[in-house]
């Protein structure tokens, strides 16, 4: 007679269902897409800041025309938003490219954009460097990283 308590059953069914290996193993991967990705979004910041004429000086047109129709959509409320959408990629791929650094992100958002704004005050004279672009900028890494830390949370087994 066998001991059939020592054996243990084996199933042969296959699962679709990521375990937390396979979840282990995208990882590296996922990292690298997104170190990828944070250098070309970096290239593209850096033109974008350092663009010696401001990047919205096309766009006068269009934009007097959208405040006229939308009172409350003010130039001000537009450019901070504005600032705020450019740097959530920021928080976003800086927390997925290097998660020890998370706790860093937000002040690495701040750095950057205090860098930004010391240099287009320095260096280009037809920029006007903003304190509002810097908290505008901190809070769209910041909402970044949260965004990262809610999908992250979400989707843990």
């Amino acid at each position: 007679m066998t001991d059939t308590r020592t054996q243990p059953s084996v199933s042969t069914e296959t699962s679709t269902v990521p375990t937390l290996r396979t979840r282990d193993a995208a990882r590296p991967t996922r990292r690298r897409v997104a170190r990828v990705l944070i250098a070309v979004y970096l290239l593209a910041l850096a033109l974008i800041a350092f663009w010696p004429q401001p990047v919205d000086r096309d766009l006068s047109d269009v934009l007097q025309a959208v405040t006229r129709a939308l009172p409350w959509l003010s130039y001000e409320v537009i450019e901070f938003s504005a600032n705020v959408l450019l740097f959530v990629p920021f928080g976003v791929l800086l927390a997925l490219a290097a998660p020890r650094l998370r706790a860093f992100v937000v002040p690495i958002g701040l750095a950057a954009s205090v860098v930004i704004e010391l240099g287009q005050a320095v260096l280009l004279s037809e920029r006007t460097p903003s304190l509002l672009d810097v908290v505008a900028n901190t809070a769209g890494a910041a909402i970044g990283l949260g965004l990262v830390l809610v999908i992250e949370r979400f989707r843990a087994p």
